[in-house]
Formats: C-alpha cells, sequence, structure tokens
C-alpha cells in the first residue's frame, strides 16, 4: 500500500505542530488522537451534534466536518485553550457559576460556541444566543441553565445589559 501521508503544520492553542496525515484523517481525532486534546468531543460523528466545536482561525467549526489538511497553516483553539493565564475564559466562568454544565459531554462544544458567538456580537438576546446554539445538542436537555451562563458571561464580559 502507497503511503499518501501529507505533511501539514497546525498552530493549536498558540502551539506549532507539524505532522504526516492521511488525507482522510479528521481534525477532531488529529487533535484528540495525535495531540491528546480529548476536550474536544466526538459526539455522532456526523456534524449534527457539535461536541466537536473548536475555533479554526477565530471562527467555531465542527471538527468532526473539518480534514486535518484543510487545517494545514491554521491556527486552531480547542476548549483546553480557552482559559489564559491560569484563569477560566468568562465563558467557562459563567458555565461553572450558572450550572450550565449538565453531564459534561456538551459543555466543550456549548462553549466554544458561545465563545465565538460573544465574540461576534457582545450582547445577544436570549433568541440570538438559541439560534447560535442550535448546532449544538445536549442530551440532558439543559438549555435553561446553559442559556443562561451565555447571558452572564455576555454580562461579564462587558455587553450591556443582555435581553431576553
Amino acid at each position: 500500500m502507497e503511503d499518501d501521508r501529507i505533511g501539514i503544520t497546525v498552530t493549536v492553542n498558540g502551539k506549532t505542530h507539524r505532522a504526516e496525515v492521511e488525507p482522510r484523517e479528521l481534525l477532531v481525532y488529529f487533535l484528540r488522537e495525535r495531540l491528546g486534546l480529548t476536550g474536544t468531543h466526538v459526539g455522532c460523528d456526523t456534524s449534527q451534534c457539535g461536541a466537536c466545536t473548536v475555533h479554526l482561525d477565530g471562527r467555531a467549526v465542527k471538527s468532526c466536518t473539518v480534514l486535518a489538511v484543510q487545517a494545514d497553516g491554521a491556527e486552531v483553539t480547542t476548549i483546553e485553550g480557552l482559559a489564559r493565564g491560569g484563569e477560566l475564559h468568562p465563558v467557562q466562568a459563567a458555565f461553572h457559576e450558572k450550572h450550565g454544565l449538565q453531564c459534561g459531554f456538551c459543555t466543550p462544544g456549548m462553549i466554544m460556541t458561545a465563545a465565538y458567538l460573544l465574540a461576534q456580537n457582545p450582547a445577544p438576546s436570549e433568541t440570538e444566543i438559541r439560534h447560535a446554539l442550535e448546532g449544538n445538542l445536549c442530551r440532558c436537555t439543559g438549555y435553561v441553565n446553559i442559556v443562561e451562563a451565555i447571558r452572564h458571561a455576555a454580562e461579564n464580559m462587558g455587553g450591556a445589559h443582555v435581553s431576553r
């Protein structure tokens, strides 16, 4: 069998990684299995649950729909890279404070989606928050606390009072 691996260079959470990957290797498996960043979860493997959400060049993407070779030259942020200097990101802190964690399986994807939302829209309405979360599923159906956590994070991040 011919080795058809492709060399990639990806910056993940501020650290540059070089690797040889198969053309069909998904970014989520590259992150989990090669880099040991298991905070990015594999839920459905079909881009429906959002548990694998990461930031790719600042944009929230489902890493189960991105090939590792497509991330060549890109910057990836995972849930492990969201906190800075030992301090939780405001969205992470808000999920903790407002009990948005539930069983925790969907939490990394929810937080990455919420952080992207708040970067784009610092004071989203509840409707906008719920719309942003449409690609993320919570098996515990804990959306009330998740939405409240995102509203709390928005307020803590300087977004004016967030309307309901």
